[in-house]
């Protein structure tokens, strides 16, 4: 009967209005806003950990219940009739307490429902002073809830400031900490969103440029990410190579295991039409290595051979000159 009531107002001043001047109606959703808020996240965590302790409280006690009732029907065929009557009082007593918590908790007019008003109204202040001023600012007549008990048939999307009133509460929290000329900047940015809240075409457009803008910074980072990536494989490459010419100098100049067979299969066609080989080389292998080293080692040995053999020789030659002396003195 309300809704009627208030709808029939409605109407009868839309009419009255009509004849004199134009009417401006707006709507809103106030459960989107408050999923868009900021603060309300943080009051909706807090309800919903006190909610889950309270589940917690419930189940515990059903779980107590639940052991009377096992534990009655096990040992009912043990008992007079007025213990099975007390322990049935008991039960009763139980369930009924449990019955009215839940109600407390999570009645119509329990905690749950009151704890949450007084978490959320804070947010709500904010989002009626939001819309007060974008319909005084805007000249609206009339901005009604579309998550209210008023129902709405049928609203234009084009009629839905909630958007709007998002982004007055975020701009009323960003302001105390931004400096001047962000603040400057900020009031810049804001007169074109306002214009654009008027002007659908133009937000559309907007929209059209900065999906443009996006895609454009998208393949600007993709050839960048390509590039670099090319040059890092160059860098690697050259790395490589580098590294194994100096393992390969040092592995000739330690006389260790080298192999390098540079026989490539492949062909190439000369100007004439033939295919031309490349011709095979290979380094010196391990087995030459080694008959190298034993031919200075035997070069060695026969130096020192020489070497001991003309010592003794001399030593036998002054031998001999000293007993030639000594028998000329005799």
């Amino acid at each position: 009967m309300k809704k009627l009531l208030f709808v029939t107002l409605l109407f009868t001043c839309f009419n009255g209005f009509s004849q004199t001047a134009s009417v401006r109606i707006g709507y809103i959703d106030m459960e989107y806003i408050l999923e868009k808020a900021p603060d309300y996240a943080e009051a909706k965590n807090q309800l919903e950990q006190k909610a889950s302790k309270w589940k917690e409280d419930i189940e515990a006690r059903k779980n107590e219940i639940n052991k009377l009732k096992e534990s009655l029907a096990s040992e009912k065929v043990l008992l007079t009739k007025e213990l099975i009557e007390e322990r049935e009082e008991e039960i009763a007593f139980q369930e009924k307490d449990l019955f009215d918590y839940q109600e407390k908790r999570f009645g119509a007019r329990g905690d749950l429902i009151i704890q949450k008003s007084i978490l959320v109204k804070p947010i709500q202040d904010q989002v009626f002073t939001a819309i007060q001023d974008i319909a005084e600012q805007k000249n609206y007549d009339f901005i009604l809830d579309k998550s209210s008990d008023l129902t709405i048939l049928f609203a234009d999307k084009r009629h839905d400031i909630s958007d709007q009133v998002v982004r007055v509460i975020m701009r009323a929290e960003k302001r105390e900490q931004l400096t001047k000329k962000q603040q400057k900047a900020q009031d810049a940015k804001e007169a074109i969103e306002d214009l654009q809240d008027e002007n659908p075409a133009l937000a559309e457009r907007q929209k059209v440029l900065d999906e443009k803008k996006a895609a454009r910074e998208k393949l600007l980072e993709e050839r960048k990410a390509a590039r670099e990536k090319l040059i890092e494989d160059r860098k690697k490459a050259a790395q490589e190579k580098r590294q194994k010419l100096i393992d390969e100098k040092e592995a000739e100049k330690n006389g260790t295991v080298i192999e390098k067979d540079t026989t490539e299969d492949k062909t190439e066609e000369s100007k004439t039409g033939e295919k031309v080989e490349k011709p095979k080389t290979t380094t010196t292998t391990a087995s030459t290595a080694e008959e190298r080293r034993k031919a200075i080692e035997e070069k060695r040995k026969k130096i020192i051979a020489e070497r001991e053999a003309a010592k003794k020789a001399k030593l036998e030659e002054q031998r001999k000159k000293e007993n030639k002396k000594e028998n000329e003195g005799e």
